[in-house]
């Protein structure tokens, strides 16, 4: 179609512009903060000699998926309900995914059957709140 209406060609372009700016825009939003997730286990040593050797290495298993510990043992004050039997260990990653990679990771599974033979243990990890 051709036309000579300078002003449906001025309108038509105004558009066409306006619709790549709202494009362009969109991809530069910020998407959505990710949220935090944290390993937490509650576990009773029950060989504490046997327990060392995962002690020293399982640090360097979650170091890689951007873990780090939050809670490592401490001090418990109870204020309802049961108490944890023995102690409590949590681990942040940044993203629900980290942290399931880490769990299921090679290097973290070599090791897992130590605490498995030295303790008993609760684990699970939760996802947080974003900021």
């Amino acid at each position: 179609m051709k036309t000579n209406n300078p002003a449906l060609l001025a309108v038509l372009a105004s558009v066409a512009i306006g619709a790549l700016g709202m494009t362009a825009s969109r991809a530069q939003e910020p998407s959505a903060p990710q949220r935090p997730a944290f390993y937490i286990s509650e576990f009773a040593v029950t060989d504490p000699e046997g327990i060392k050797p995962y002690s020293a290495q399982v640090e360097s298993t979650f170091e890689p998926f951007g873990g780090r510990y939050v809670v490592r043992g401490g001090q418990i004050t109870l204020l309802e309900g049961e108490a944890p039997k023995g102690r409590i260990v949590m681990i942040a990653f940044p993203s629900m995914e980290k942290a399931q990679a880490w769990y299921h990771s090679p290097a973290y599974r070599e090791i897992m059957p130590l605490r498995h033979r030295t303790a008993t243990s609760r684990v699970f990890i939760v996802e947080g709140t974003a900021d």
